[in-house]
């Protein structure tokens, strides 16, 4: 951030802790799953149907706050979606039923599907072009970081507020805006496209990049598979199948999310150096040998180092592709497009969490064969699908010269 403006580092700021906080708010679930089926009385595969619902709306949210975010700006919209996403897991806590719970979710991963887009476009059309491998990298890394601030929530207050009060804790997010308000400009990029009148009709876009849009949607349902079957189940599996308590649960996904934090910023940076692709096909790579020591190992700490190394490369890859999706797509496209592809590849992947628990179920409660069947698979498609990918290091984005004569 050596030479940035107060108003670009604002921005990225904001861009990463709406991210973040979204992904806070999402994976307060994971780490409830057994609880909330003790509550309502059914199975953890039937609960793990709540997170298939979440990610399977996301790309509506994605088309809907992405439309919105063209046509109104970046700014207000991210503010919408924070406050919406917040008070949807805020009302999960209240849940009489197993049947509204599943609504209530629905309705969250709506409002979570924005949050990527209009983040990442408001982030890469501000800062420095020079920058964006970085802050790719950095913005990314808001997941992971989201991940990491539930399990230290997890771990520091489950015991004493329960269930319900984890998701009382996920109306946090909602004191990020008024530093967005008061302190956030908008998109200098949308700005300038609004000056000059230019058309955001989606269905022309998408028509004129047919095929760059379904290698998009294919790379992404690769990715989301990538995260979610290293992540979504891995509480559980350390619950149920380690049976490692509260704590050590929490302490090991401390320290997979500050690899996955780390890994994200690297490769991110990475990719500035030798490029989006090489970065990605380094990082898909890497995964494979982890695998073993990942899914495989004994005791807490074998458990923990794999993790480690999986997460450092799972997010690595994940680091490079805010500034790989907003260079592919279309200038007047970017707060859309990639968070549509990117959430129709999390729809195709929003089974995951089914199929594996499905998978462990079958082999007498083997959650640990269940992810390494999944991230073993993936990792070799990302491999392949990133070489046959367009390069885009070192492309301009206009708008973010404009920010730094401020």
């Amino acid at each position: 951030m050596m030479g940035w403006t107060s108003t670009q580092r604002n921005v990225a700021t904001a861009c990463f802790l709406s991210w973040m906080l979204d992904a806070f708010d999402f994976f307060i679930l994971v780490f409830l799953l057994s609880d909330l089926a003790g509550y309502f009385k059914t199975t953890v595969t039937d609960i793990s149907i709540a997170i298939m619902l979440t990610l399977a709306v996301r790309p509506i949210g994605a088309l809907i706050f992405g439309r919105l975010a063209e046509k109104y700006g970046r700014r207000p919209i991210l503010m919408l979606n924070v406050v919406l996403f917040s008070v949807f897991e805020l009302l999960s806590a209240w849940s009489p039923t197993f049947a509204i719970f599943l609504l209530l979710r629905v309705i969250y991963g709506v409002a979570m599907g924005g949050i990527w887009g209009v983040a990442s476009s408001l982030a890469m059309e501000t800062i420095p072009d020079r920058s964006r491998g970085v802050m790719s990298g950095i913005f990314q890394a808001g997941y992971p970081c989201g991940y990491l601030l539930a399990s230290i929530i997890f771990g520091l207050f489950y015991e004493h507020i329960g269930w319900r009060g984890m998701f009382l804790v996920g109306a946090l997010p909602i004191f990020l805006l008024p530093f967005i308000y008061f302190k956030v400009p908008e998109s200098p990029v949308w700005l300038a496209a609004k000056a000059r009148k230019e058309s955001h009709a989606l269905l022309p876009i998408i028509r004129s990049n047919l095929k760059i849009c379904g290698y998009l949607v294919l790379l992404m349902a690769c990715f989301n598979f990538f995260s979610h079957g290293t992540q979504d189940l891995y509480p559980t599996f350390l619950k149920v199948q380690h049976q490692f308590d509260a704590h050590t649960v929490s302490i090991i996904a401390i320290c997979y999310n500050i690899a996955a934090m780390l890994g994200g910023v690297f490769f991110g940076a990475l990719s500035e150096k030798i490029g989006r692709k090489k970065a990605i096909m380094i990082a898909a790579f890497l995964a494979l040998p982890v695998i073993p020591l990942w899914a495989f190992a004994s005791g807490s700490v074998m458990v923990g180092l794999g993790a480690f190394l999986m997460q450092f490369m799972v997010q690595g890859a994940w680091g490079v592709i805010p500034s790989w999706l907003t260079e592919l797509v279309p200038a007047n496209a970017r707060a859309v497009l990639p968070g549509f592809v990117y959430q129709l590849g999390n729809l195709i992947a929003s089974v995951n969490a089914t199929l594996q628990s499905k998978i462990a179920a079958v082999q007498g409660g083997n959650y640990g064969l269940a992810m390494a069947i999944v991230a073993g698979t993936v990792a070799v498609l990302i491999f392949l699908l990133a070489a046959f990918g367009r390069e885009t290091r070192g492309m301009k984005i206009s708008g973010a010269e404009s920010v730094e004569r401020q």
